[in-house]
């Protein structure tokens, strides 16, 4: 549940903003995420936006990838967290504080 760009703005009193803190994750992550334990929805993909480290998405989706790929997710009272490597990366997610027992996996591609 997890996954762009930032540009700098010229101030009309010709100062340039600070530089965007781009991250090397930044960009569209497609995130399969899979049930293994629980009666929670068996599988599903999101479609994410990291940037500037932050992670974005549909719904009440917030969260933050470090400089070395580590993720942090939280979707709706739900947790996920992970490693992202490149161009994909994977990790584990629970929704254990929502009420629901369910746990699984998840599987990101860049896009």
């Amino acid at each position: 549940r997890l996954v762009s760009d930032w540009s700098s703005d010229v101030c009309s009193s010709d100062l340039v903003a600070p530089a965007s803190a781009k991250t090397p994750f930044d960009g569209t992550w497609d995130v399969a995420v899979v049930t293994h334990t629980g009666r929670c929805e068996s599988s599903t993909h999101y479609q994410l936006t990291v940037q500037d480290g932050k992670v974005f998405g549909p719904g009440d989706i917030s969260g933050h990838v470090t400089n070395d790929g580590y993720v942090r997710v939280s979707i709706s009272g739900s947790y996920a967290n992970g490693q992202l490597d490149g161009r994909s990366g994977s990790g584990r997610w629970n929704a254990a504080s929502t009420g629901a027992p369910c746990s699984g996996n998840w599987k990101a591609t860049r896009q």
